[in-house]
C-alpha cells in the first residue's frame, strides 16, 4: 500500500503495559578545578578535570579575564582528563584575543587537537617556564 493511502495509526494507551525499567544514572566525571598564578609576567591558569558544556564556564571566564589583563596567558593543561569541542572553542577564542600558550596537554586533549587541526593553531610548550619565557 502506498504511504499516502495508509491511515494514521490510532494512538491508544495500553493500560496493561509495564513501565520501563529505570536506568542507572551515568557515572559522573570528576569535576573541574582551577588554580591561577603569575609567572614571569604571564598569567598561568592550571586546569584539572573534565571540561565540557556543563563545566567550561569557570575556565572560560578565567582565560577571558587573564587575556584582557596580561600580555601572555598560559594554560597548564596537563591535568585535563576530558575535553570536547567546548574547550577547543574557548582555546581558539582565547588565542584570537591575545597570546596563549598551552602547556603539556594531556594525551586526550593532544589527540583532540590533532584530529581537529587545532594543534596547528595553538602554541604548546612542555613546561610553564618554557611558555613564560618564549
Amino acid at each position: 500500500m502506498p504511504w499516502d493511502q495508509a491511515g494514521m495509526p490510532a494512538l491508544t494507551r495500553d493500560t496493561s503495559a509495564k513501565p520501563l525499567p529505570r536506568q542507572a544514572p551515568a557515572p559522573a566525571r570528576p569535576g573541574a578545578a582551577l588554580s591561577q598564578y603569575e609567572r614571569h609576567g604571564a598569567w598561568v591558569v592550571v586546569a584539572r578535570g573534565a571540561y565540557d558544556m556543563d563545566s567550561i564556564t569557570p575556565l572560560a571566564d578565567a582565560l577571558d579575564r587573564a587575556i584582557s589583563r596580561y600580555p601572555k596567558v598560559i594554560l597548564d593543561a596537563s591535568g585535563i582528563t576530558f575535553a570536547d569541542s567546548t574547550l577547543l572553542n574557548v582555546l581558539i577564542l582565547t588565542h584570537q584575543s591575545g597570546t596563549l600558550r598551552v602547556v603539556a596537554p594531556s594525551p586526550q586533549l593532544r589527540r583532540l587537537c590533532e584530529i581537529t587541526g587545532v594543534d596547528s593553531l595553538l602554541e604548546t610548550r612542555e613546561s610553564v617556564d618554557d611558555a613564560a619565557v618564549s
